[in-house]
């Protein structure tokens, strides 16, 4: 049986979309699927980043953020890169990555770089070190960082989110229904036995 192909909408910089790995895990686990990664940018060119030293962070991180990850057991904290790096340049080379069949380990550092190593990954050079630790060519990341095919593919990809009517991030897509926010592993399980055609 083929596997189910799911769409993950995602931002670099949104640390629900890196909670949302531990339900991911559990469901590549459980379930044949195949992920594709999507680019839906919070704050594309030019809506202001947000910054860590203002009050909106800090009290969305201390109510929010950090309860569920204790909950998840996961390790994740806020950034001090102010403002928050824009994720246009990491989404362009995430195409390399996924051209290159390393989306999901080229995601995971770039989850990595932010909310643990606090790297400002909006950055030309941390990107490259970034995407050739997880296995991608340096020259061909300093080619996908400059070629303009693919800033207009990046484009492209948002107005196709939001053609789909994505709104938020992290948001799970199976079978043509939408799940944001950080899901529970067996929804996702749930959903992925719904469309598979031997539920039907």
């Amino acid at each position: 049986m083929a596997a189910i192909t799911i769409d993950l909408f995602v931002d670099y910089v949104c640390p629900y979309c890196y909670l949302a790995e531990h339900a991911l895990a559990e469901l590549r686990a459980a379930r044949d699927v195949e992920v594709r990664i999507r680019p839906f940018e919070l704050r594309p060119e030019p809506v202001p980043t947000l910054r860590p030293e203002d009050d909106y962070l800090p009290r969305v991180w201390s109510g929010s953020v950090y309860p569920m990850a204790r909950r998840l057991d996961v390790d994740i904290r806020l950034p001090t890169i102010s403002p928050q790096p824009r994720t246009a340049k990491a989404f362009v080379v995430l195409q390399l990555a996924a051209e290159s069949g390393l989306a999901d380990r080229y995601s995971a550092a770039m989850y990595r770089a932010f909310f643990l190593d606090d790297r400002d990954i909006g950055a030309d050079a941390v990107i490259l070190d970034v995407a050739t630790a997880a296995g991608l060519d340096a020259d061909a990341v300093r080619a996908a960082l400059s070629s303009r095919s693919r800033r207009a593919r990046q484009a492209a990809d948002l107005r196709e989110a939001a053609v789909a009517g994505i709104t938020a991030v992290p948001t799970f897509v199976i079978g043509g229904r939408a799940f944001p926010g950080v899901p529970d592993a067996g929804r996702l399980i749930g959903a992925v036995d719904a469309t598979s055609p031997a539920s039907r």
